[in-house]
């Protein structure tokens, strides 16, 4: 673990949105404990989606973060969610697109989901998948808070280049056409 990331962050950023997680009592009940137990060792920074903030309530399990180190905050924006990213220890999430920008970022990133869309952020990246069952999340989550978590690397074609690439590929498929 660099000094940097060992002395400057200092909290964990969770988002959490999808069905399989939030409409579910059962399932929000085991998460929410154990985000609670994870808020004894590291804060929580939670920005709450709309549809979190209702389910939460609808189960009485908002004051499960009473008195713990959970910062329950309104939807950010994109690029405050990019910031609270970049400058964290380690994400939990269950979204696809932050799987994607914590690998661009080289932050540790703890999928709460049984799956992923974006596999490669699994191989190649910072993210690791396991789902909502509580031990496997307070290993990951211990593992990284020990060890600094995955590093992986941001994969070959993620260079912001796409543009100029597909452009290269359309004018050489109507140059070599005509």
């Amino acid at each position: 673990m660099s000094h940097y990331q060992s002395t400057k962050k200092k909290y964990a950023l969770l988002t959490m949105h999808r069905p399989s997680n939030v409409d579910d009592p059962d399932t929000l009940s085991r998460l929410v404990s154990v985000i609670a137990d994870i808020s004894n060792k590291v804060p929580v920074v939670f920005p709450v989606h709309p549809r979190t903030q209702q389910k939460l309530s609808d189960a009485g399990l908002l004051s499960e973060f009473s008195g713990r180190q959970v910062a329950l905050l309104p939807p950010v924006g994109y690029l405050e969610i990019l910031g609270l990213m970049q400058s964290a220890q380690l994400v939990l999430t269950d979204s696809g697109g932050l799987q994607e920008e914590t690998t661009a970022l080289g932050v540790p990133c703890v999928t709460l989901r049984e799956n992923t869309e974006r596999p490669i952020t699994v191989t190649e990246g910072t993210n690791t998948i396991v789902g909502s069952d509580p031990e496997k999340i307070m290993a990951c989550v211990d593992d990284i808070m020990v060890t600094g978590g995955k590093t992986g690397r941001v994969p070959e074609y993620w260079d912001g280049r796409a543009a100029v690439r597909i452009v290269d590929e359309i004018l050489r498929h109507y140059l070599q056409a005509g």
